[in-house]
């Protein structure tokens, strides 16, 4: 299939098609969260191994931003989002013909994690087309993507009740198939993202982490930010049922709702961010998570405070998400992609290994409060780093120089 040629370009129009496209992607990617329960039930599967189902996705999509984000600022987003779309129907159509025992969900959902890798591909994608002072914003739009999470909260579970479990798997494929299509032949690359020299290999691209602090506390700050979110969706209808007794329809239902706000958030951060700096975004973010992190491992067996705090913690999550994102492009403008890569990996595993810690505590303990405990010592401990860190309260392009490693 050859390239159409462009002569110029929209950025609404490229950031719409990137944001429809990692929509579809996340909504592939979540599948396993809403479906957990009726897998475990009809796998009578323990809470550890639903914990690990539905965390396996997170892995592969955490690690593989890492070099799809450097791809991308060698290749552009255009080409590596449409070999992206072009996998991800593979294990999609895979998990629909054989998710009858552990062992091929595993394997499957741990490839599906490449639909989420689609992040670090749509960050520089957009990126590209828009000046530093609307960067925070654009991000934060495109940003909106998660909601694919929402999609699939919603409409999973009552999709597998009406026409099979099969069925989520075989219209999720379905979508990103299309959207593949769709997005090859209409995207294009900016024109100032297109590399006109040699690139650096990924190893030199990612050597900034070796000297730079700066790279390392966004890392910690988007392992709390978006980790806590893609933990908190994931884990809610296991939560909702086991300890609350809802249906699994009702619990997919109220996931979706925490993660609606937290998608709805998220520009709002981006928003922010481009207006009174990122920094006093973060310090709102992280003291909210460490205080309904607390309240939550208090009180989370009584459904109003259970419903408040995690509502409330949607909204804190979802500014943090669209803020770290505003300083990739000022602290690092000529790896955007590189940096993305690692930071949207740290994050991803922020959302990897909470459920596996929930299905340990629940095991040990009986209960979730530890969990809950030790997401606001991470959130404490980022308020810490923030503090430690210069970061510019500027709109514009930061211009000290970069500090040293701390």
């Amino acid at each position: 299939m050859s390239a159409p040629t462009h002569a110029s370009g929209n950025p609404g129009a490229e950031l719409a098609l990137a944001t429809v496209a990692f929509t579809i992607c996340f909504y592939a990617w979540a599948l396993l969260g809403p479906l957990g329960p009726d897998l475990q039930d009809a796998l009578d599967l323990s809470d550890f191994q639903t914990s690990a189902m539905v965390a396996v996705p997170v892995l592969l999509g955490s690690l593989m931003r890492i070099p799809l984000g450097w791809l991308t600022d060698r290749h552009g987003g255009r080409r590596v989002l449409t070999a992206l779309m072009a996998f991800t129907p593979l294990p999609l159509i895979a998990l629909a013909l054989w998710h009858d025992s552990l062992g091929p969900i595993l394997a499957f959902g741990f490839l599906l994690g490449f639909a989420g890798a689609s992040f670090a591909v749509g960050v520089p994608f957009v990126n590209g087309w828009y000046a530093p002072e609307r960067q925070g914003a654009a991000l934060g739009i495109y940003g909106v993507g998660m909601g694919g999470t929402v999609l699939a909260g919603l409409t999973a579970p009552s999709i597998a009740d009406e026409w099979g479990l099969a069925a989520p798997f075989w219209i999720a494929a379905a979508f990103v198939a299309v959207m593949g299509v769709v997005f090859w032949m209409t995207a294009r690359d900016a024109p100032r993202a297109r590399r006109t020299g040699p690139a650096p290999g990924m190893f030199a691209a990612l050597s900034v982490f070796r000297t730079s602090g700066r790279a390392w506390a966004l890392t910690l700050f988007y392992f709390l930010a978006f980790g806590g979110f893609v933990a908190m969706f994931l884990y809610l209808p296991k939560l909702l049922t086991g300890v609350h007794e809802l249906t699994k329809a009702d619990a997919g239902a109220r996931a979706a709702g925490f993660a609606l706000l937290a998608v709805i958030a998220r520009p709002t951060g981006g928003w922010l961010a481009d207006r009174i700096g990122a920094a006093r975004v973060l310090r709102f973010s992280f003291v909210g998570v460490a205080i309904l992190a607390a309240a939550l491992a208090a009180a989370y067996t009584a459904m109003v405070p259970l419903t408040i705090c995690c509502l409330t913690m949607a909204v804190a999550l979802g500014l943090g998400t669209g803020a770290v994102f505003k300083l990739v492009p000022e602290w690092f403008p000529d790896r955007v992609g590189s940096v993305t890569g690692v930071v949207g990996a740290a994050g991803g595993l922020g959302g990897f290994f909470p459920p596996l810690v929930m299905g340990i505590v629940k095991s040990a303990s009986g209960g979730y409060a530890l969990g809950f405990g030790l997401m606001a010592l991470v959130a404490l401990a980022c308020l810490l780093v923030l503090g430690a860190v210069r970061v510019p309260h500027s709109s514009g392009p930061a211009r000290q120089t970069e500090a040293p490693a701390r």
